[in-house]
């Protein structure tokens, strides 16, 4: 990469894009003062400060049990760029939003996030576990320092036994996991659910990963060369997901976050 374009990067206005210029291009480790430098400007100054300026005591944002559904503003999206920007995992703020997470999203018998919460007990309920927002909530945990925890090693459990990465299959699997949601369970895997497993996995750092952390990411692929990455595998003339060609996420979520701020 020519030297001005690193420059250009590394420049001090932007502290996410320089924290990850400096670690993922130029190399520098996490305990490197200029990386500590530029983390540390990540949680004074642009958005993330922003963010956390209106974080609620509990940890959530918005009306903490609509953490999911306010969509761009609850607490799992704005936990989704949190971890995108690159905010600091020891910060307090940072913890306590993860913490929330857990407490109200996470199925606890098989690991898996849910959209909903138990009004009885406040933990995530088995009916709503979903694979898109079980692999972003994977994601964003291991990127906010969570990778030891033993519950997100339940989650990743969750992705590697229960994850599909089939292709219009004559019947689909049964079973509690996967009679809930025809979109997401029906006789094709879900390309979100794919995507976002995938995701998670691959955050994940490869010494870390074991075998069937591997077994699972090859499988997920797979399905993705064998759909061309957006087209349809049965016929490659036709995109699957027009939407997958529009620039979305994360523009369009800091366009809502900055709005909301």
């Amino acid at each position: 990469m020519p030297d001005n374009v690193v420059e250009w990067l590394i420049e001090k206005n932007d502290p996410s894009i320089r924290f990850f210029a400096l670690t993922s291009l130029l190399g520098r480790y996490l305990d490197d003062p200029v990386v500590r430098e530029a983390r540390m400007a990540i949680m004074e100054n642009g958005i993330v400060p922003e963010i956390l300026d209106r974080q609620n005591n509990d940890g959530s944002w918005g009306i903490p049990e609509r953490f999911y559904n306010d969509k761009y503003t609850g607490t799992v999206w704005t936990l989704l760029i949190l971890a995108e920007m690159a905010a600091d995992p020891d910060d307090q703020r940072i913890k306590n939003a993860c913490e929330f997470i857990f407490e109200h999203s996470q199925e606890s018998e098989d690991g898996g996030f849910s959209y909903t919460q138990s009004a009885k007990t406040g933990a995530g309920l088995s009916s709503g576990v979903v694979p898109c927002l079980t692999g972003n909530m994977v994601c964003s945990l291991i990127k906010l320092g969570y990778l030891n925890d033993d519950r997100v090693q339940k989650a990743i459990g969750w992705i590697t036994k229960y994850q599909r990465a089939d292709d219009a299959i004559e019947e689909a699997p049964a079973g509690s996991i996967y009679d809930r949601y025809e979109m997401c369970w029906g006789r094709h895997t879900c390309h979100m659910g794919v995507a976002k497993a995938l995701k998670a996995l691959a955050a994940i750092p490869p010494e870390r990963r074991c075998r069937e952390n591997i077994i699972k990411m090859d499988e997920l692929i797979e399905y993705f060369l064998k759909h061309y990455i957006y087209k349809k595998s049965h016929d490659p003339d036709v995109i699957s997901r027009p939407g997958w060609l529009r620039l979305g996420f994360p523009l369009k979520v800091l366009k809502v976050l900055k709005e909301y701020c």
